[in-house]
Parts: structure tokens; C-alpha cells; sequence
């Protein structure tokens, strides 16, 4: 049997077809920014539809039909019509496509998120994650994927070598994608953000397309054009945040972990960590009550011993500081700390909230503290549930055991759930059956004006008899007052014995199905408006 090779009918550029290495630079390159595009695509969602598994699983599964459709093309193409000029030509298109996202995208999102509000009833955010990724993700993906199978065509020169040289291109292509991986996360996003990465993405691929064009002396004209496309879409996407829309932030930024905003009015301000959805810390100036579940919160200090007792407070999920300044400036005896994962929120928290230097925080996960620590306090809060972004690792059964033993006896846990939902085998029901199987007495109250509800747990009998007892040595007329409404509204719970372990707690599912409904009655008003007075009405 004699082995013929395979030779290519491209004329444009000959000679860099001999140079094996630049296609391989080429599948190298190319795997780099599918990774990095899937990663800054997280990022970009995140502000509107959460950081959730879901949002990362529809993420994945529609990059996943784009490759595998490229793929297929790929090779169709490359058999039917070997000429590698088409193969870059799709790589400068894809890079100009990934160039235009950071700007072009943000409108897409709110134009499909708008056009839902009047259209679907259920499953919101998910629908529009799903077709936001379908029109922004998968056409520059499905070029990129028709990369390999192209380069394939253009590398194997005989069958003798054809086994090494395609798994060559899966090492080269492997290891952009572990570089691809690794540099978005821990080194682009945090030092210049998401649309600077994908600019710095975006702008390699054109690179790589535009010097195998000048190499080949060919397509000078569609070389320019692409170059000034680049140039344009580079000034407009770093010059458009994710609100783009605010007027009056005195912070946008990016963290490892998330997107920050921070504005003010004349009497707060704000931390929000998404721009659809609520509001993650506040700051209010003159030094007065939030008229937010902090409020309620500040309970859980009165019902663990006497008020001229000295006590010790650990917040998970600190955000800016403000439970652990509003214990401190309220209640007194209070020594305050905190475990925030974000380390950039703590930087924001001195420089915008006012977190008094006193107050330690340390950057880690709340759960990985407490595998550490061996103190313990007399209050816990946990807050971190953001949304439908709730850990996993912290929503368990072994992780309220964990907490249990850092309270001291006579010790409270409070818990922020941020996602009312009366339907008994939602989120907060799953939290708090679980809670109640750790603690033997669990009160909970739902915030008014809100969709938050706060839970208290204790093993000891007499939390609600030294909270009452407490509420009366008050001296502030207006954290009298709040307590009182908190003492008047506490329900017991009982548990239905719904279970979240290590081993099984789908808390994105079932924080979806909550956020879902609180966004039906919320678009309610929108849709009637629409009905009425059709887009004028939504407009106005």
C-alpha cells in the first residue's frame, strides 16, 4: 500500500503553509481563547443572571454545540476546498466578533431581557442566559471551532505521520486552553477587567489572521479594515460599564470573584456585586437604622446573654461591614469580625463604608475559617447568600454543625435568607429544616418590604425569654422600637425534614424556582404597561 500525500491548493500563501509551527501556534492560540472567551462570558452574565451552576451549565452546553458544529463544518470545508485562506479569514472575523461583545453584548442582554418581560411567564433567567449566549457566543465559537479540523487538513503531510501530528495539534491545543484557563481568572479579569480581556483575546486571534495575510502578500485591504473594526470597538467597550445606564457611581470595578459597583445618594451608599438584582451592603451616613435586614438581625446579640455582657461576633459574608458597625454602634460589649472571600470588598469597605481598621476581616471562605479557627463567639451571622448564588458548602447540614461548635453556650446563629418563598419545599424551608436539625430551637421572621427572612437558631431554651428581658434596658427609642416589631413577629419553626448534606443540596435549582417567581410578580406591572400602551409605555 503506498502512502500518498496530502497536498493543499492554496496559492495565496505557500510558504507559511511549510512553516508547521505556525499552525500550530495557530490550534495553540486558538484553544487559548475559547477558554478565555467561555470564561469571560461568566463574567459578563453574571451582573444580569448570577454566577450560578445553572448560568455556567447553559454557558458550557452552548459553547459545546458551537464547537462541535465548527467541527463538522471544519472538516467539510477543509475536504471540499483546502485553502487555508478561508480558515484565517474566519479567525479574523471570530476576533472581531469577541472584540465587539464587551460593548455590543451589554445592549443585546438588556434587548432580549426586555423583549422576555413581555413574553415568557416562567423560567426567566434562564431563557434569557440561554439566548443570550445562542446570538453573542456561538457564531465567533463555532468559527474557532472549525480551526482544528482545518489544521489537520494542512498538517499531515502522509498517513506515517498523520497519528503524531494530529496529537501534536491536541497538545498544543490543550495547553493554550490550560493558559486560556488560568489567565483570565487570576491575572487579566482582576488587573483590567472583562472587556479588556476580551479585547486582549480577541486582538491575538487578529494578529495571528492578519500575519499569515501580510506573509502571503495578500489581503492588504481586509488586514486595514479588521485593524481600524479592532481599533474602534477597543476604545468603545473599556469606555461602557455594566450599568451603563449610572450616573452617579463612585466605583465600578472587578474582582476575582465579582463585578462591583458602589453609588450614593444623599444619605447612602450602596454595594451591589450585580445590576439587576438588589443591593449587597449599605452605608447609611448619619448613622441611623438601614430599614433593612440588618436590622432584624441585630437581635440575635440581645438574645445571647445579658446586654452588659461582653461578647464576640463572627460575620460570614461580611460585605462592607454594615451588621458588624451597627452591632457595634448600637449594642454595646460587641467585639466585631469578619470573613469575606472577596478582597476587594474589604478594600472597598475603608475606603467608601467607613469599616472602622479595628474591626479584623479576614479574606477566605466562611467555611474553610471555621476548619481552622478554634474560637468561639457568642453571635454568628452567616450572610452569604447572594441571590441565587448560594455555596453549596455553606447551606449543609456539616456546615451548620460546624458553626454550632464555635458558639459558645448560650451562643446564637443568625442567618440571612435573601429569598422569601412560602412553598414548603423551597430554598428557605430546605435552609431552615436543616438548621433545625443541628439546633434544637429555631425562630424565623420575614423583613418587611423585602424578600429577605431572618433566622435565628440556639440550642438554649431561653433565647426569646433574654431577648424580651433585653429589649426593655434599651435606651434608643428607635432600636426599641425594632426590636419590639422583631419580638412581636418571631415564629417557631417547625421542621418538615428536608435535608441539605454535603452529598446532595441543590440550591441553584431550588433558589432559581423562588427568584423566578419573585421576577413573575415583579414584571407584572411591566407587562401591563406593554399591554396598554405597548413599547411607549415601557419606555416611559
Amino acid at each position: 500500500m503506498t502512502n500518498k500525500k496530502h497536498h493543499v491548493t492554496n496559492t495565496a500563501s505557500p510558504r507559511m503553509l511549510k512553516h508547521k509551527w505556525y499552525l500550530y501556534m495557530t490550534e495553540f492560540f486558538s484553544g487559548m481563547s475559547v477558554m478565555a472567551v467561555e470564561l469571560g462570558a461568566s463574567r459578563l452574565l453574571a451582573p444580569y443572571f448570577s454566577s450560578s451552576q445553572i448560568v455556567w451549565t447553559i454557558i458550557i452546553g452552548t459553547i459545546m454545540i458551537a464547537m462541535a458544529l465548527g467541527n463538522i463544518y471544519g472538516g467539510k470545508s477543509a475536504d471540499k476546498n483546502p485553502n487555508p485562506d478561508r480558515l484565517y479569514a474566519r479567525i479574523i472575523f471570530a476576533a472581531l466578533w469577541i472584540a465587539a461583545i464587551p460593548f455590543l453584548g451589554k445592549f443585546v442582554i438588556l434587548g432580549i431581557s426586555a423583549l422576555l418581560v413581555v413574553t415568557v411567564n416562567t423560567n426567566f433567567l434562564i431563557w434569557a442566559a440561554f439566548i443570550t449566549c445562542m446570538v453573542v457566543f456561538v457564531f465567533p465559537l463555532f468559527l474557532l471551532g472549525t480551526v482544528t479540523p482545518s489544521l489537520v487538513k494542512y498538517t499531515v503531510d502522509s498517513l506515517d505521520d498523520s497519528g503524531k501530528t494530529v496529537g501534536t495539534l491536541g497538545a498544543f491545543n490543550t495547553i493554550g486552553s490550560i493558559i486560556g484557563t488560568f489567565v483570565p481568572t487570576f491575572i487579566s479579569i482582576p488587573a483590567v477587567g472583562t472587556a479588556a480581556t476580551f479585547l486582549i483575546f480577541s486582538g491575538i486571534l487578529l494578529v495571528l489572521g492578519i500575519a499569515y495575510f501580510i506573509y502571503g502578500k495578500s489581503g492588504k485591504v481586509r488586514c486595514i479594515v479588521s485593524a481600524v473594526v479592532f481599533g474602534a470597538f477597543s476604545m468603545l467597550s473599556t469606555q461602557l460599564g455594566f450599568a451603563f445606564w449610572e450616573r452617579r457611581l463612585l466605583y465600578e470595578g472587578e474582582s476575582t470573584y465579582n463585578y462591583l459597583q458602589v453609588k450614593e445618594d444623599d444619605n447612602k451608599t450602596y454595594l451591589s456585586t450585580n445590576v439587576l438584582f438588589g443591593v449587597q451592603s449599605v452605608y447609611v451616613k448619619d448613622g441611623s437604622l438601614t430599614g433593612m435586614y440588618y436590622d432584624y438581625a441585630m437581635a440575635a446579640p440581645l438574645m445571647s446573654g445579658s446586654v452588659d455582657k461582653e461578647k464576640d461576633m463572627l460575620i460570614l459574608g461580611m460585605g462592607t461591614g454594615t451588621y458588624a458597625k451597627q452591632c457595634i454602634n448600637y449594642l454595646w460589649n460587641i467585639s466585631a469580625e469578619g470573613v469575606e472571600i472577596d478582597e476587594k470588598i474589604i478594600d472597598l469597605s475603608r475606603k467608601y463604608f467607613d469599616l472602622p481598621e479595628e474591626v479584623k476581616v479576614t479574606a477566605y471562605d466562611g467555611r474553610a475559617f471555621l476548619s481552622v479557627s478554634d474560637k468561639k463567639y457568642d453571635v454568628i451571622m452567616v450572610d452569604a447568600y447572594q441571590d441565587i448564588t448560594i455555596p453549596f458548602q455553606m447551606s449543609s447540614v456539616e456546615f451548620f454543625t460546624m458553626v454550632k461548635k464555635h458558639l459558645k453556650d448560650g451562643g446564637v446563629m443568625v442567618v440571612n435568607m435573601n429569598m422569601r418563598s412560602d412553598n414548603s419545599d423551597g430554598i428557605n424551608s430546605r435552609l431552615a429544616d436543616t438548621i433545625s436539625e443541628v439546633f434544637d430551637n429555631v425562630y424565623t421572621i420575614d423583613v418587611e418590604h423585602s424578600t429577605n427572612r431572618e433566622l435565628f437558631a440556639s440550642n438554649a431554651s431561653d433565647i426569646l425569654y433574654i431577648f424580651r428581658k433585653n429589649i426593655e434596658t434599651l435606651e434608643n427609642d428607635t432600636l426599641y422600637s425594632m426590636m419590639r416589631t422583631v419580638s412581636e413577629n418571631l415564629s417557631e419553626y417547625r421542621s418538615e425534614g428536608n435535608i441539605l448534606t454535603d452529598d446532595k443540596a441543590p440550591v441553584e435549582l431550588l433558589g432559581m424556582n423562588v427568584i423566578d417567581d419573585i421576577i413573575e410578580e415583579e414584571l407584572v406591572y411591566y407587562k401591563q404597561k406593554f399591554k396598554e400602551d405597548g413599547i411607549k409605555g415601557l419606555l416611559k
